[in-house]
C-alpha cells in the first residue's frame, strides 16, 4: 500500500487538485499529452492506476472500450465518479498498487500518471510485477510524470539515505505536506522498463514526460 502520509495527503488535496492543471504555461503540454493519451489507447480495455480525481479518467474515456480505474483514496475518487464518462463503462475500485486484485480482470492496456514519481525507489519493481500480472502479453501501457522546472515546480526539500526526493507541499487547510516526489530521468526509466517491454517509446515535454511501452511476452 502508498504509504498513509500519502494517501492522507491526496484525500485532504482532492477538492483543489485539479487547479494544477489550470496553470497557463501548461496548456500546450497538456493538450498534447491529451491527444496522445486519446488516440494511444483507442479501443482498449484499461486498467488506471492512481485515478485520483478521474481528469485523465475523462480523456482516456473519449476513446477506450471500458475502463477499471483504481485508486487508494475514496475522497478523490468521489470527485471522479461524478464525472461524464461520454457512456464508456467505467468502473471505480480502491486498491493497493502494489497489491491489484485479480478480482479486477484483466487488460490489454494500463496508465499510471502522476504515480511514479511517488513510487519509492526500492518499491518500482514491486510495483511493476502488481501491474503486469493483471495485463495481457503485448498490453500497451503509458506512464505520465512531472519534469521538474525550476521557478515552477515546488523545490526538492530532502533527499533520503536511497536518494529518494521529498518536497514540502502548502495545502488551503493551512498544513505543510512531505511528499516524496522522484524525478526520474530518461535513463532511470529505461533502466526499470527494458526487462519488461517489448517497445519503449520516451517523450520529453516542457513540464511533462510520457512513456509508452509494449507489455513483452
Amino acid at each position: 500500500m502508498a504509504s498513509a502520509e500519502l494517501v492522507d495527503y491526496y484525500r485532504r488535496r482532492s477538492g483543489e487538485y485539479e487547479a494544477i492543471y489550470a496553470k497557463p504555461e501548461r496548456q500546450r503540454d497538456l493538450r498534447v499529452l491529451e491527444a496522445q493519451v486519446t488516440e494511444r489507447l483507442s479501443g482498449r480495455r484499461i486498467l488506471e492506476v492512481a485515478c485520483g480525481t478521474g481528469y485523465w479518467t475523462v480523456i482516456a474515456a473519449r476513446s477506450a472500450a471500458s475502463i477499471v480505474a483504481t485508486d487508494a483514496a475514496e475522497e478523490p475518487m468521489r470527485i471522479a465518479r461524478s464525472k461524464n464518462y461520454g457512456g464508456t463503462p467505467v468502473r471505480f475500485e480502491l486498491a493497493d498498487a502494489y497489491a491489484l486484485d485479480a478480482a479486477f480482470g484483466r487488460f490489454d492496456a494500463a496508465l499510471a500518471f502522476f504515480w511514479w514519481s511517488h513510487v519509492p525507489l526500492g518499491r518500482i519493481a514491486e510495483f511493476l510485477s502488481s501491474l503486469h500480472a493483471r495485463l495481457d502479453p503485448g498490453a500497451r501501457v503509458l506512464l505520465m510524470d512531472n519534469t521538474y522546472v525550476a521557478g515552477s515546480s515546488t523545490p526538492i526539500a530532502e533527499r533520503d539515505a536511497e536518494g529518494n526526493t521529498y518536497q514540502l507541499r502548502p495545502l488551503a487547510d493551512g498544513t505543510e505536506n512531505r511528499v516524496l516526489k522522484n524525478f526520474p530521468t530518461e535513463a532511470d526509466l529505461r533502466a526499470h522498463l527494458a526487462p519488461h517491454a517489448r517497445e519503449f517509446h520516451f517523450q520529453a515535454l516542457e513540464y511533462y514526460w510520457l512513456v509508452d511501452y509494449t507489455l513483452g511476452v
